[in-house]
């Protein structure tokens, strides 16, 4: 490194974020820059720690470690320090192909890795991978570099989420062509309409989806494979297949009252919240306002905070996030050690906006929804709640018990049920191309991301189940491998 005693001479610097009561007025992007004297201390601080945990990306008990994509973290650390900003971006495209995406989004993993992480606090990593992507774009050195030669091999990628986009850009590399599928009526998937315009501006993914589509990838918007685009068509004109669809079925709540007005899926909440900031308003387009609404968010991940983040902007009365598990803890715990991801307590951008605007975190933690009360009229009007404990078993999971004398009443005009997600789509296409599903539902793929079926192969949420962005363009990428390596004995993508 070329500051070995950096991370002894300066202290982690993260940039400003506009002030919550200031954001929660647009939606624009939270993020700012740091001035590049302050961005190169901190490339320095990244340690010459000898055995780098950062990029590992490896599971451990079923958390993150490191980096799913294996960025080669300690280089461009290095590179940011020297100044060398154009090598720097570089050695950030040869693993991660949504540099500028991943730089907003991503929980960071590495950084939770860290080696100084163990005793002082981590690498601003998810900070410098952000400058140096957006000062590529600003300098314009990432430009359409279209392959030199085609294979004459095509590709069909159903999905243009991080996982189908990734699938594409690199066998598009290496010469293949590349057709991508999408059932919207935009690219990006999940991030042009699953995370909120002030988290990533839509700009920065169309920008990315104009950069591939002049290398040569061709984009098909509002068609859905296996509906209005048959599947057995879809098998006959191309030579392999990336399903690359997602989990887009949601995890719903089954208690009285659910089939209520005004409870509502976060997605679809988001999505139509996501089109009418692209479209202006349009009639049909699904879009709920939360404006002077009392809102209940269920579910404490990033997409019930997305959902919170959300109803700020509108405007919203009051704001309440229910989540089932306990509070995390504000250190590590005994059983989560460093390499793992630290499951400690957090408070993301909504929490912190929920706090200015109304004096305290909107999260209740140990806490299940018993039932939704109707106001007479077909309309959600409050909530049922009960407070849980978890008593501890002999073997297998903790039981939940319900805490007597615990219930409550909580107003609700309108809620959000941001529980996650419980795999894909299983009708259509998965159906009629008969793919073998694993024992949670998703695609079941080999170590080459091939289904059961030749040629077919899967990737992301779709194979995976519900994750990170980073790990949907780690598994797009390794399904470009294998799909390669199918059609032509060998892959030029290691």
């Amino acid at each position: 490194m070329g500051q070995p005693t950096g991370f002894i001479e300066f202290s982690r610097v993260v940039p400003l974020e506009r002030r919550p009561r200031e954001r929660v007025a647009d939606f624009r992007e939270l993020h700012s820059h740091l001035p590049e004297s302050t961005m190169r201390e901190q490339g320095a601080r990244c340690m010459d720690c000898g055995v780098p945990f950062c990029h590992a990306g490896k599971l451990v008990d079923g958390l993150t470690m490191g980096c799913p994509l294996h960025n080669l973290i300690p280089e461009w650390n290095d590179l940011i320090y020297r100044g060398r900003w154009r090598e720097a971006i570089d050695r950030l495209h040869r693993t991660n192909n949504f540099p500028e995406v991943t730089g907003r989004v991503c929980p960071a993993p590495c950084e939770g890795s860290c080696v100084l992480g163990i005793n002082a606090p981590p690498v601003t990593i998810k900070v410098n991978e952000c400058a140096i992507a957006d000062r590529a774009f600003r300098e314009g050195w990432v430009t359409a570099s279209p392959p030199s030669f085609r294979t004459g091999k095509r590709v069909a990628v159903v999905g243009s989420g991080p996982a189908g986009l990734a699938c594409a850009a690199e066998l598009n590399r290496a010469g293949h062509d590349v057709t991508v599928f999408e059932r919207a009526d935009r690219i990006g998937g999940l991030m042009t309409y699953g995370i909120p315009a002030m988290k990533l501006d839509k700009s920065i993914v169309e920008r990315r989806v104009k950069l591939l589509a002049d290398e040569g990838v061709r984009f098909v918007t509002n068609t859905e494979v296996g509906k209005s685009y048959p599947t057995e068509r879809l098998r006959g004109e191309f030579d392999a297949i990336a399903l690359c669809g997602g989990a887009t079925v949601p995890r719903d709540l089954p208690v009285p009252g659910r089939q209520l007005g005004g409870v509502r899926f976060a997605m679809e909440f988001l999505t139509a919240n996501t089109r009418r900031l692209l479209d202006g308003e349009k009639p049909g387009d699904g879009y709920v306002s939360a404006r002077d609404k009392n809102v209940i968010v269920i579910g404490g991940g990033d997409t019930g905070t997305d959902c919170v983040g959300t109803a700020l902007r509108h405007g919203c009365k009051s704001l309440v996030q229910l989540e089932l598990l306990p509070r995390p803890p504000d250190t590590r715990a005994a059983d989560n050690p460093w390499p793992q991801w630290p499951k400690i307590y957090r408070v993301d951008y909504g929490q912190e906006e929920a706090a200015a605007a109304f004096g305290q975190d909107p999260r209740q933690f140990q806490v299940q929804t018993k039932r939704m009360l109707d106001d007479g009229a077909g309309q959600v009007r409050a909530i049922e709640v009960a407070s849980v404990r978890f008593v501890p078993q002999i073997s297998g999971p903790p039981k939940i018990e319900e805490v007597s004398g615990s219930e409550r009443i909580l107003p609700a005009d309108l809620v959000l049920l941001a529980m996650g997600f419980v795999g894909p789509e299983k009708a259509g296409l998965l159906a009629d191309l008969g793919v073998r599903l694993d024992a949670r539902g998703n695609v079941a793929t080999d170590a080459n991301k091939q289904t059961s079926v030749p040629g077919v192969f899967a990737a992301g949420d779709m194979a995976r189940g519900q994750s990170l962005v980073v790990w949907a363009i780690a598994e797009g990428r390794d399904a470009a491998v294998g799909i390669d390596r199918f059609l032509m004995g060998e892959t030029v993508l290691e």
